[in-house]
């Protein structure tokens, strides 16, 4: 009786806390709101108290809920995230003249909590200002110094293919993930910066692998949103304290090969990325104002691991599936590549010149996927931006599906159609509006590696297997609808098949 009288006095006191904070919350939010701004800021939605518009937002796909305010509201609008308030930018033309014809003032990063906790404004994808300028442009430099996209990587690209069709041969026609397609890419990553390859049974790269994957589902989960949002819930959230937990074990590997390159180090002859960190780190010890300390070393390479990886293999994962959904899109792929790589020749980068259909159905696989469909800047300085007054440290949305889905650009832009990407002649065209990769100085800084990577393993596999839905399953059934994570991934029980030409 004591222990229910204590659990339910106990309940009623996290209600009262709770109920006390919001409250607070509230009262904070009404007074503020009470101060007109005498500038002319950008229109939006009218916000509810202490939620904003959240009421008018589909967690699971921000991005179209955004999009079609966007038609109410215009190319550049506010948006209310429970109390923090939100510009979104839309279209090409908007999005292009804030990121680079005005990249100084557009470049910085929003804060989000999360980050925060576990990177500590350093790195290279949630830092702002001189940190961000000086460790992207080292580590742009030194992925370059490594190979990337060079004959270097391009061969370690072709070896790791090798690799990952054994891997799927081994299936032996029978049903496995989506996931298992993550392997090669994430290891072309880790081989940058560690510096050698795993072998895909090493316990290491699997357990590597699992956080990866689980961190970014959480990273994309409610509560997680929540927290970033009303960071002081914090406290009754668990969430970002799995997300710290599982970021830890990563870390501790990356530590662990940072003191062993500072023990063994050669500043003359480095062969990994944490190698020329820890060289400029030596180079730079005398310097006290340096910023490859320790925090920052270990921030870029955590950085590099998770973006480096993600990404690229999500997008070959909507490859493939989009592939088995698509059979006729498959065959016309393969012939293509059987035209061209002849004696079952592997694939090479410069041969996606002499491939238009298949270079155009791997941009619309980029298209289409839209990976990240946004990631929030922040103004560095107060500005103006056709007329509307932006104060410095406003976070910004530069929504990326404005673009890439935008009607005034591809013809059906909800649709997976590869003709995007074809003249009448059946020749390759780019498009302006094909921003995966974002625009300005936030490009992303993989982008280069990202597209060689594509275009090898997607034409190697194509080139040895057709792939098919597992058994049971039609094309038709397939669902093609992301599933919620913080980058868009299909669905995580798909599964597919694997038959060797």
């Amino acid at each position: 009786m004591a222990g229910l009288f204590s659990l339910i006095t106990g309940s009623v006191s996290i209600y009262l806390a709770l109920s006390t904070l919001l409250m607070l919350i509230f009262l904070v939010h009404f007074i503020t709101r009470q101060k007109k701004s005498p500038y002319n800021f950008p229109p939006g939605p009218t916000p509810l108290p202490l939620i904003g518009n959240l009421h008018q937002l589909d967690f699971k796909r921000q991005d179209l809920s955004l999009l079609k305010l966007s038609e109410k509201y215009g190319p550049i609008f506010t948006i209310h995230l429970g109390m923090n308030k939100a510009v979104v930018l839309t279209g090409l033309e908007t999005i292009k003249e804030a990121l680079v014809e005005e990249a100084d003032t557009f470049s910085d990063r929003a804060f989000f909590p999360i980050f925060h906790d576990i990177q500590g404004g350093n790195g290279v994808f949630f830092s702002s200002g001189e940190m961000w300028r000086t460790t992207r442009r080292f580590t742009i430099c030194s992925l370059r110094n490594l190979g990337m996209g060079r004959k270097h990587i391009e061969n370690k690209i072709i070896e790791e293919l090798q690799f990952l069709t054994d891997k799927i041969e081994s299936y032996a026609g029978q049903s496995f993930k989506l996931r298992e397609f993550s392997c090669a890419p994430t290891n072309i990553t880790l081989a940058m910066l560690f510096g050698s390859r795993f072998d895909y049974k090493d316990p290491v790269f699997i357990q590597l692998l699992d956080l990866i994957y689980e961190t970014f589902s959480l990273l994309g989960s409610p509560s997680l949103q929540l927290y970033n949002m009303f960071p002081v819930l914090g406290i009754f959230l668990k969430t970002q304290k799995i997300i710290l937990e599982k970021l830890d074990q990563i870390c501790e590997l990356i530590k662990t090969d940072i003191q062993f390159r500072r023990e063994k180090i050669d500043v003359n002859c480095v062969s990994s990325f944490i190698e020329t960190m820890v060289a400029k780190q030596e180079e730079e010890r005398k310097n006290k104002d340096s910023l490859f300390h320790d925090k920052n070393i270990l921030a870029t390479v955590l950085d590099l691991v998770m973006a480096g990886t993600e990404t690229t293999s999500t997008t070959l994962h909507w490859g493939i599936l989009l592939m088995i959904k698509y059979p006729q899109v498959q065959k016309k792929v393969q012939k293509e590549i059987h035209s061209i790589l002849e004696s079952r020749r592997l694939p090479r980068y410069e041969d996606r010149n002499a491939m238009p259909y298949t270079q155009a159905v791997i941009h619309e696989i980029q298209r289409f996927a839209n990976v990240i469909p946004h990631l929030a800047h922040a103004t560095s300085t107060d500005t103006y931006l056709k007329g509307y007054y932006i104060p410095k440290g406003t976070t910004v949305i530069p929504l990326l599906t404005s673009v890439l889905y935008d009607r005034r650009h591809w013809e059906t832009p909800f649709q997976f159609n590869p003709q995007h990407f074809l003249d009448h002649e059946g020749k390759f065209v780019n498009n302006e509006a094909f921003v995966p990769f974002s625009t300005g100085r936030r490009l992303c800084a993989g982008a280069s590696l990202a597209k060689m990577e594509l275009f090898i393993f997607l034409t190697g596999l194509l080139q040895k297997f057709t792939f098919t839905p597992q058994h049971g399953m039609k094309e038709c059934d397939l669902d093609l609808n992301a599933t919620q994570c913080f980058t868009l991934r299909p669905q995580l029980h798909l599964q597919c098949c694997a038959v060797v030409n």
